[in-house]
């Protein structure tokens, strides 16, 4: 599943549009570091030895459990970035034309993208049950908590009111919540 999710995110990226205004190199690498280090520890628990104890019990229903909630998460990141279409980047940006997306799953959440990926490395660190896929979660959680607050400032520098307004009606990450 995570290897569709690359392949579709490879081939789609080269639709966007052309950036004119980027993060900077050095907040770009940290944002690389961190999500590489949180999804090793998600994806390769082992690493930790004496840490590699479960936080969930090895059944069957938990597998498929942390498989749904990975799959769920997948389609929302696929929605979001399909639904913001050459607006997106990996990196944070301001592209030519930029638009304030607010249809599809921007109705309800600010960053889709990043909860749909945020559940799914959920969904696979239960799958797998270890202790350190749930420190490598809590580390993309910071990754994508550190890029989506400065997104949150190219966009308002971008849209101004529009975004702020934005911004008061509709949650970041989670409906309702957060």
């Amino acid at each position: 599943m995570w290897v569709l999710y690359l392949v579709v995110w490879t081939v789609a990226s080269f639709g966007s549009k052309r950036a004119v205004r980027r993060q900077s190199i050095k907040s770009a690498i940290l944002h690389s570091l961190l999500v590489t280090l949180g999804f090793l520890l998600i994806f390769q628990p082992w690493r930790l030895g004496r840490l590699n104890v479960r936080f969930v019990p090895d059944t069957p229903t938990t597998a498929i459990c942390g498989l749904a909630i990975a799959a769920a998460g997948i389609g929302l990141a696929f929605w979001a970035r399909f639904t913001l279409g050459g607006n997106w980047s990996s990196t944070v940006t301001v592209k030519e034309d930029h638009l304030l997306i607010r249809s599809g799953p921007y109705r309800m959440v600010r960053h889709p993208i990043y909860s749909g990926i945020l559940l799914a490395a959920l969904g696979t660190a239960i799958g797998y049950g270890m202790v350190p896929c749930l420190i490598g979660f809590a580390i993309a959680s910071i990754h994508f908590w550190t890029k989506w607050r400065l997104e949150e400032r190219f966009m308002e520098g971008q849209f101004g009111a529009q975004y702020v307004e934005y911004r008061r009606e509709v949650k970041a990450l989670i409906p309702g919540l957060l």
